[in-house]
Order: C-alpha cells, then sequence, then structure tokens
C-alpha cells in the first residue's frame, strides 16, 4: 500500500465524521468557556461587586455604562451558553457570543486574539452550519418535537 493510499484511507474516515458530532463539541467546548467566565462574577444569584469594579476600572466596554455592560456580560454569560448547550436558539447564542467575544478583542483584552480566534471559529461554525442533528433546533426546525394539544372545552 502506498503512502497515498494512507493518506486517502484517512481522509476518507474523517470524512465519515458526522458534522452533528462535530457541532455538539464545537457548542460544548464554546458555552463551557463563557459558562465558566459568568460563574466568577456572581455569588448566588447577585453579581459580584468585584464585577463592576472591574467593569468600572479595568475593563472600560465604549458605549456603554460600566454597570450595565457588567450586568449584560454577566446575563449574557449564562443565558447563551446554555442555551448553545442544549441547542436551543444557537445561531443566535452562538451570534450573541460571537458579538462578546469582538468586544472582548477589541477593548478588553487585546492580546487574546490566540484564544478568541478558537472561540470565533466555533462561534462562526454554529452560525454558518447549524447546531446539529444533536439539538433541540433541529427537533423543532424537523418537527420532531410534538406540538402542544391545544383542546377546546365546551361549556
Amino acid at each position: 500500500m502506498s503512502m497515498r493510499d494512507y493518506i486517502e484511507k484517512g481522509r476518507d474516515l474523517a470524512e465519515r465524521i458526522p458534522y452533528s458530532a462535530i457541532a455538539l463539541v464545537s457548542r460544548f467546548a464554546v458555552a463551557d468557556v463563557f459558562w465558566r467566565s459568568g460563574r466568577t462574577k456572581v455569588n448566588g444569584f447577585s453579581i459580584r461587586e468585584e464585577t463592576f469594579y472591574l467593569f468600572r476600572e479595568e475593563y472600560k466596554v465604549p458605549l456603554l455604562p460600566p454597570d450595565v455592560a457588567a450586568s449584560l456580560s454577566t446575563i449574557s454569560e449564562h443565558v447563551f451558553p446554555v442555551l448553545l448547550f442544549v441547542g436551543l436558539a444557537s445561531r443566535l447564542s452562538a451570534l450573541a457570543l460571537f458579538g462578546m467575544t469582538m468586544v472582548i478583542q477589541l477593548f478588553v483584552v487585546p492580546g487574546g486574539w490566540p484564544e478568541h480566534i478558537l472561540w470565533l471559529s466555533l462561534l462562526t461554525l454554529i452560525v454558518a452550519r447549524g447546531p446539529g442533528s444533536i439539538s433541540l433546533d433541529h427537533l423543532i426546525w424537523h418537527g420532531r418535537l410534538p406540538a402542544p394539544a391545544l383542546t377546546h372545552r365546551e361549556a
């Protein structure tokens, strides 16, 4: 068997990896990053004072007052990763986290591009190709979730 045959067999094997598996791993990987970041910003159900301090003194996000930016960031890092994880409103969630990553890259941690470009790649995949068949979005869009029964009661 020649080297070319081995390469072709390897390529054929790689092409058999289902997109749904790639999308699932991508969703989980990027959701985990944002979820863990969000968890550092809260204590129980309250946003930590340190979070507000960081947004006032360190992050300097333009256009938004620091306290609003801190609240939006904290809420976003809890809502969108969960949606992405279960595959509900996946493209919207990925787009929101994409925007958040761009803000982080441009205004908060400009030197973080090696990490940020990985997040952006995973998020772009989800926005462009969707969450895959292992998602609530897939079940909803393909009519596999039962619609709630609406009953009419007669008086």
